[in-house]
């Protein structure tokens, strides 16, 4: 009897084995398609961060992978949250709160994972701590995965590591390119700005509206009806230009503005991002009335 079952038992452990190896296999895969899967989805989506913020596409997609276990977590399902930034004192968008190196703590909801991407760049352009990092090539992606880490982005101290790991084993160097942020030799790229919800930089001494224009691949009359100028006009430095159409009225915490020596509608217009018809058609503006020292505008 024994020597009938032990072929039994040996073949019956050998299946055991077999299916366990092959559910490991099955699940490794799945983790690897899962990983591919984002690359191809939200490339493109970085190479155009790096076209417009000069933060290498392969550490934003390294990055995402890692924060968001490749847009499987919690945070990237229900609040398209891919890099895991928490809300800070400045958030008023919609919050989700989750644990971390912390209980309870708050994260920031976007509507859609490119608002996501493109909050993940204003974060690091505008963020003092990591102003050191785009002094780096594009295409230094060891750079950069260890300068976040040295800055605090996060809290692990094998982040670097494992940023590095994701770019090398899936080839994402290939999405960079030094061609991302066109600029002049020796120049620095702009920290782009948020002002009323529209990404803008200030224009440096002895800049012109064509260097921007160059810098962020723009056609300079597409750049030029965005900021409302002609040709013949260069504004002084220290001007804010925007990338994008200016909005029709300004932000909740700027109502009205009480016009200043110096002023004209088109210098307010830049300041708060308002188109200048209309803050002349809100304000009643035109050659009967027009702009006056001591006159309060209404922006919005």
């Amino acid at each position: 009897m024994m020597k009938i079952l032990r072929p039994a038992l040996f073949l019956l452990a050998l299946y055991v084995v077999s299916c366990s190896v092959s559910k490991q296999t099955v699940q490794t895969s799945g983790a690897k398609d899962a990983y591919s899967a984002y690359i191809v989805k939200y490339s493109g989506m970085a190479m155009e961060q790096m076209k417009q913020y000069g933060i290498p596409a392969s550490i934003t997609l390294a990055q995402g992978l890692l924060e968001s276990d490749a847009g499987r977590s919690s945070l990237a399902t229900k609040c398209n949250n891919h890099f895991g930034i928490k809300c800070h004192s400045d958030w008023t968008g919609r919050k989700m709160y989750h644990d971390d190196d912390e209980r309870h703590e708050c994260f920031r909801c976007y509507r859609s994972a490119d608002e996501s991407f493109r909050d993940h760049s204003l974060f690091l352009v505008n963020g003092a701590r990591y102003k050191s990092l785009f002094k780096l090539s594009v295409t230094d992606y060891k750079g950069w995965a260890k300068g976040l880490k040295a800055a605090g982005y996060a809290t692990s101290p094998t982040y670097a590591t494992k940023l590095i790991e994701i770019i090398e084993r899936y080839g994402l160097d290939r999405y960079d390119s030094k061609t991302g942020v066109r600029l002049k030799a020796g120049q620095l790229p702009h920290q782009p700005l948020l002002v009323n919800g529209q990404r803008c930089v200030r224009l440096r001494e002895g800049e012109t509206l064509k260097d921007i224009a160059r810098e962020y691949s723009m056609q300079l009359r597409l750049l030029r009806r965005f900021n409302e100028v002609d040709r013949k006009f260069t504004p002084p430095a220290g001007t804010l230009i925007f990338l994008e159409r200016k909005k029709a009225r300004a932000d909740s915490e700027h109502r009205s503005y009480v016009v200043k020596k110096g002023d004209s509608l088109w210098s307010i217009s830049q300041q708060f991002g308002v188109r200048m018809g209309s803050l002349a058609n809100r304000n009643h503006l035109g050659d009967d009335n027009p702009l006056t020292v001591g006159m309060t505008l209404i922006l919005r």
